[in-house]
């Protein structure tokens, strides 16, 4: 049969089977792929599926006369592969038949078949003339609109704090003595402080908004500038001035918190001790009420019971310091006290020592040092006791009876900053996914010796396969943060116990998110990566503290787990125990009832790219690994293993529960974001970033649904090949997704990021 006597129905799967043949692609069940193809092609008819059919035969393959004719009448069409589409080949070959008939539409079936094979273009490219694209930017999506849907209710104050940054004072430059650093990022803070973005989070009566939510989108345009910028701004106004709003009372407002928020008291939060590290509760330092002079006594009594890492204790004037309350003899819990460490000359007061912690990994820019008190007074009305208070008559009243209660109520202040810190994360990983992704879009490297050019990295599916499902991930962590914020500022709920849950799991995976991002962009970009104009390098060592500050990520996963089981109490009677294992059985029971060899091993698109089957999959996961830790402890508790033993005893299983409700929590409240998407285009974008993350995330962990037998060997293969397809999908629009995260012009000054 000669080209002329093809039919545009059969000329549209010549490209394919040329392929085929052509880099023997075909194993028996990828042959059963294409027959089912051509078998529901209603548009071929009898004959031709019998030909098409007849193609597959392994063992009597296409002479080589054919296969010529193949490759000759797709050369003679001077059609060009496209490798910017988001089916290239399917494109091609409707090109290829619409030019020996007329237009014709393009072929679903041959879609399915691109992706059910996972054929990319660098599979095939070698096969065909590649049209060079020099355009690389997405013409179907538009940047500035994904910058307004990620902005949201939030779009004027980023805006304008945007516009704050062309300052010159914000010109990114390489300081690498500490001291000229400090001062520089000093002066930044004081400059935005002058601008009114410190009191952001205050009340208007203080010289704020009150407007919490979008003082932590600040933290992100933040990082882009600079790292020890963000951090020294979240201390000055987050973590120092937001225990005077959040711990204290209107005397103590009227009297610091203007002042905070416009940088003229400097101050610093320190909780942390050398000795005592995440364990807040534990630390040594103690405050002890003298009912004689009406003062209370600041004293570190041990060696390493000092406050250590504390930002901003070089230039600050005072600090919140945490300590144990000593009234009456009695130890009331931790509270935090308003105490003077410098006067006007800026020279420490007596009973005060304050030591530099010197040159650290990143974030030179911020004066990190340790402190210590010997016998220091300060007037009892320094104690911050919006939860606490000393009467006049000297004793000691809370509203709040249970000390747990108390303190956890008292932490609970510090939900704010880990959202904020995992916001800084975030921003960090935006800003080297842009970096690296530019670099991939111009620099090129190797080819076939056909090409005049040599191919753009970014178009090797082992570099859309590291960075791609990164920058989805960024997108959900982007939603997930905004909501988060939204639920910790809402007033009617007062009980931040489930929101701190929450954001205990989700900071700690989004701090790890961040720092195995800018490690890959770094790696992606190679040598360019690792120079310090490009600005990857910076952000390694700044962001590495982020999985540790405001909460060490084990800790953190560990108190999200806990949270998890919330409904077994300390310790557990067998009847509590067991009504809450029964109804936790039933939940899981109702997982598993589908989970059958069928399902197990389902691996069309139209499952695979469903929500519900993301849902299932990581509630299942929740449930799963809820219920068997819980089983665990019950059996260690009835061989009389205390709970705290217990508990330890499944520490790492903790973990893992933690990480996996965090996930599942991030992906559920990105799809509730997507559905507010009005334009129906980008919200198919998003969605599509939503199931990459969802299935990336199955794949990374695709061993424990092996193991458990949620999955089947197909499936988890099916699952690995749509995460390749869906990064080659993304691909023609990468650009204008690490546009869309809206990092300004004048900040994107990386050399390898510029057009």
């Amino acid at each position: 049969m000669t080209k002329e006597n093809y039919t545009p129905e059969i000329l549209q799967y010549i490209p394919f089977f040329y392929i085929i043949w052509s880099d023997d692609l075909l194993s028996t069940s990828e042959i059963n792929v294409v027959e089912r193809a051509i078998k529901n092609d209603n548009s071929l008819d009898e004959g031709a599926k019998k030909l098409l059919t007849s193609w597959l035969d392994v063992k009597k393959p296409p002479e080589d006369a054919l296969f010529k004719s193949w490759k000759q009448l797709i050369s003679n069409s001077g059609v060009k592969l496209v490798e910017y589409e988001a089916y290239p080949l399917t494109a091609l070959s409707q090109k290829v038949a619409s030019y020996y008939h007329s237009k014709i539409p393009s072929n679903e079936h041959l879609k399915d078949i691109e992706i059910n094979l996972g054929i990319q273009p660098n599979h095939y490219n070698h096969l065909f003339d590649v049209q060079i694209d020099v355009e690389k930017n997405s013409v179907h999506y538009d940047s500035e609109q994904i910058d307004i849907i990620l902005k949201g209710k939030h779009g004027s104050i980023i805006d304008s704090f945007r516009d704050e940054l062309k300052d010159p004072i914000f010109s990114w430059g390489i300081i690498r003595d500490k001291e000229p650093y400090r001062n520089h990022v000093l002066k930044q803070v004081e400059f935005l402080a002058n601008k009114g973005y410190g009191a952001l989070a205050y009340p208007e009566a203080y010289g704020g908004t009150n407007d919490m939510e979008g003082y932590a989108t600040i933290f992100e345009n933040l990082m882009y500038v600079d790292g020890s910028l963000t951090i020294k701004f979240g201390v000055q106004f987050g973590l120092f001035g937001g225990s005077i709003q959040k711990l204290g009372t209107k005397k103590h407002h009227d009297q610091y918190l203007t002042k905070t928020g416009a940088a003229k008291l400097l101050g610093c939060f320190a909780m942390t001790e050398t000795g005592h590290g995440s364990n807040v509760r534990g630390i040594k330092t103690t405050a002890t009420y003298d009912p004689t002079t009406e003062r209370l006594v600041i004293h570190t009594p041990g060696k390493n019971d000092n406050k250590e890492y504390i930002g901003n204790a070089m230039h600050s004037k005072m600090a919140s310091v945490f300590a144990q309350l000593i009234i009456n003899g009695k130890n009331e819990g931790v509270h935090a006290i308003l105490v003077n460490l410098r006067n006007d000359e800026h020279e420490l007061l007596p009973g005060i020592r304050v030591e530099d912690n010197g040159y650290k990994l990143g974030l030179n820019g911020v004066d990190n040092g340790k402190i210590w008190f010997n016998q220091v007074s300060v007037p009892k009305e320094n104690l911050l006791n919006k939860y606490g208070t000393i009467l006049a008559n000297g004793t000691y009243h809370s509203e709040i009876k249970n000390p747990n209660k108390r303190f956890f109520t008292m932490l609970g202040t510090l939900v704010g900053g880990r959202i904020c810190v995992a916001r800084a994360g975030l921003g960090g990983a935006k800003y080297a996914l842009t970096v690296a992704i530019k670099h991939a879009l111009k620099r090129r490297q190797f080819n076939d010796s056909v090409k005049v050019q040599e191919d753009l990295l970014m178009d090797y599916p082992s570099h859309q396969l590291r960075l791609t499902p990164l920058v989805a991930s960024a997108y959900v962590y982007h939603a997930t943060l905004d909501k988060m914020m939204q639920l910790y500022c809402d007033e009617s709920q007062p009980d931040k116990r489930q929101i701190e849950t929450q954001v205990a799991g989700l900071k700690s995976i989004i701090t790890w998110y961040a720092n195995a991002t800018i490690q890959e962009c770094r790696e992606a970009c190679g040598g360019k990566g690792y120079l310090l104009e490009n600005r990857i390098a910076d952000l390694k060592g700044d962001v590495d503290i982020f999985t540790t500050f405001e909460g060490d990520n084990n800790v953190l996963l560990q108190l999200a787990a806990k949270g998890v089981l919330s409904d077994f109490k300390a310790e557990f009677n067998s009847a509590g125990f067991s009504s809450v294992l029964k109804l936790l059985s039933a939940q899981l029971s109702d997982k598993l009832a589908t989970i059958n060899p069928m399902y197990s091993n389902k691996t069309d698109k139209e499952h695979l790219y469903n929500p519900k089957f993301h849902i299932h999959a990581f509630e299942h996961r929740t449930k799963r690994l809820t219920y068997t830790i819980a089983m665990r402890i019950r059996n260690y508790i009835k061989k009389g293993i205390p709970s705290y033993q217990a508990f330890l005893k499944v520490q790492t299983h903790l973990l893992a529960l933690g990480k996996a409700y965090s996930v599942e929590l991030a992906y559920k409240s990105f799809l509730e974001h997507s559905t507010t998407i009005e334009d129906t285009s980008y919200r198919s974008l998003f969605e599509k970033l939503g199931t990459l993350y969802a299935l990336y995330e199955i794949r990374k962990d695709a061993s424990w649904y092996l193991e458990q037998g949620y999955i089947g060997n197909n499936k988890s293969k099916a699952i690995r090949q749509r995460v390749e397809r869906l990064c080659t999908e993304l691909r023609p629009h990468l650009d204008t997704l690490v546009d869309g995260f809206g990092i300004p012009e004048h900040c994107l000054t990386a050399p390898i990021a510029k057009n």
